[in-house]
């Protein structure tokens, strides 16, 4: 006894069209893929974009903060050659420890809020784009 009353005839015209099926759905999905694929090449190249900028910033940062940190030791040596005593010396170096302290506090600040900066930037693009997928999935 068959397990399936079709005819031979209905077959053949049965599995062309769960063919056709197949290939609808695999063109469809190679549609979705393609779409995803180049909104994620824009989310990337907008990431990278900012990388850069933020980047390029903190790197500029980075060689202000040494100009201003040579100038102070210069001008701190150019002071200590003119001092007459040693109590001189000790007031200037005592002077310039804590201007370099409070350099360092406040260059370090801006260097985190610029890597900070960087960090957030650079994720920004991804999370958008991948919010936006899961908003349109759900």
């Amino acid at each position: 006894m068959p397990l399936l009353e079709l005819p031979k005839i209905a077959l053949p015209g049965v599995s062309f069209e769960l063919a056709e099926q197949g290939f609808a759905r695999a063109r469809e999905g190679y549609e979705k893929m393609k779409v995803a694929s180049e909104a994620m090449t824009e989310a990337l190249r907008e990431s990278y974009s900012s990388n850069a900028r933020s980047t390029t910033d903190y790197g500029l940062k980075v060689l202000e903060i040494s100009n201003a940190n040579a100038a102070s030791a210069i001008d701190f040596f150019v002071n200590l050659l003119g001092s007459k005593s040693v109590s001189d010396v000790f007031t200037l170096s005592a002077s310039q420890a804590r201007k370099t302290f409070d350099a360092a506090s406040g260059q370090n600040k801006e260097l985190l809020a610029l890597a900070q900066k960087l960090a957030t930037e650079t994720g920004e693009p991804i999370r958008d784009h991948f919010a936006r997928i899961l908003h349109k999935a759900s």
